[in-house]
């Protein structure tokens, strides 16, 4: 009966993985925490039961048996959040390194305090032991999964940081595996079970020190990209600003010379110079400034959209914007300001390559509800968008196009959507931006 809990009680240790894989993802669970707390432990619990019991019937290690617990309970992971699988993905190998050099650790143990151990699992007391340094590490990690953890996953700036974490993770659970000794007999000979608990130990804080690093390098890059699409921002305020400036200098200067005009205009009437008067009102209606458009109420978003709107209007463009958007938006201005000067942006860069007689912009955008903002912007083409997997690729370089992964990326991160069409030269993107009421 002992030799059934001994694989069993190893492969429990997967239950404080998968509740420390959670800490860090309150706020993009797809359903509520005690719900899946009443599904989740009970099936892993099973799992764990089944697991042991194949592992006992089998005569083999309980980590092969737990390679399929651990992916089926990954995917079931994956598909309660609302974040790209690429960060649960990452998380989840984040953690079984972590286990991975904790069950080096044991093994090592496990051979110097039960050398007669000769079946392929921990023993009874080292099982235990196992279980206890797994919850251990979950209650010294709470913390920091839970705030720094949580604020990168939730930081979305920089995803290159989060495309190349994965390699670090998986080196470590390669090697672990590959320190996995053929024949368990070979840790009883000589000093190589205190070496093999010292390399355990050495990688364990080795990890530990990459995922340190890791989170300040991540947080760093993060932080420079904001500023840099801040600066962005600011930068086509301040040319709006310009631009306005100069257009209140214009029509200070118009006012001056309106009371002229008057002037000449009753001395032609007066002398009934009929030609000579449509002549001069031609050459007054010329020196009269033309008023910028207030796009919406929200200055962000209206800086973006006039500054594309001028360069629409410089390339003898048409267009139409329909902006219903009040001073305070339910989503982050940085998100909205870039996912509409990418969408724009991309039309402005198609129209320049459709003939004249075709070219046609139309942008729009409103508040569906309290914290849904919806944005459309259609544009005419002559070429077809090429794509690649159901993915766009670039027309100025080759591999994916970085302004619509860009738009997707902060799109779903909050759970919101992304749709992009073309059909019969008409490009259509449609963006729906959830945040918080």
């Amino acid at each position: 009966m002992l030799n059934v809990l001994r694989p069993i009680i190893e492969l429990s240790a997967i239950i404080p993985g998968v509740l420390l894989a959670y800490f860090p993802m309150k706020r993009h669970l797809k359903v509520k925490v005690g719900r899946l707390a009443a599904v989740g432990v009970p099936i892993s619990i099973l799992l764990c039961i089944l697991g042991g019991f194949v592992s006992f019937l089998l005569k083999t290690q309980a980590l092969w048996v737990a390679i399929p617990i651990v992916i089926v309970l990954s995917c079931a992971y994956c598909a309660t959040l609302s974040i790209p699988h690429w960060k649960s993905v990452s998380v989840i190998l984040a953690i079984c390194a972590v286990y991975s050099c904790l069950g080096s650790i044991s093994r090592a143990i496990d051979s110097m305090i039960n050398p007669y151990n000769t079946e392929p699992w921990f023993s009874l007391s080292v099982a235990v032991s196992y279980n206890l340094f797994c919850w251990a590490f979950v209650l010294l990690a709470w913390y920091p999964a839970i705030h720094p953890v949580a604020e990168l996953i939730d930081d979305d700036g920089i995803v290159q940081t989060w495309y190349v974490f994965w390699l670090l993770p998986s080196v470590f659970i390669a090697l672990n595996l590959f320190m996995i000794p053929i024949h368990p007999d070979i840790l009883h000979q000589g000093r190589i079970s205190q070496g093999y608990i010292l390399i355990g130990i050495t990688f364990l804080a080795v990890l530990l020190l990459f995922y340190f690093l890791f989170y300040f390098m991540a947080k760093s890059l993060n932080k420079n990209d904001r500023l840099r699409q801040e600066n962005q921002f600011l930068s086509l305020q301040q040319a709006q600003y310009d631009r306005l400036c100069n257009s209140i200098e214009e029509t200070k200067q118009a006012r001056h010379d309106m009371r002229h005009h008057f002037s000449v205009i009753t001395a032609l009437v007066n002398r009934k110079e009929w030609a000579e008067l449509n002549s001069y009102l031609a050459q007054a209606r010329e020196s009269i400034p033309a008023s910028e458009l207030k796009l919406c109420d929200n200055p962000a978003v209206d800086s973006v959209a006039s500054h594309y709107c001028l360069r629409y209007k410089e390339n003898d463009i048409p267009y139409t914007t329909e902006l219903n958007l009040p001073y305070k938006l339910p989503v982050s201005d940085i998100d909205i300001c870039l996912v509409l000067s990418n969408l724009m942006e991309n039309a402005l860069e198609a129209s320049l390559c459709t003939k004249k007689a075709k070219r046609k912009i139309k942008v729009q955008a409103y508040l569906h509800s309290e914290n849904v903002v919806v944005i459309t912007v259609e544009n005419t083409f002559d070429h077809i968008p090429k794509e690649k997997n159901g993915i766009f690729q670039s027309s100025k370089h080759s591999g994916n196009g970085i302004g619509i992964e860009s738009v997707r990326r902060i799109a779903e991160k909050d759970g919101g959507y992304c749709q992009f069409v073309h059909s019969d030269g008409l490009f259509s993107a449609n963006v729906m931006l959830r945040g918080t009421v």
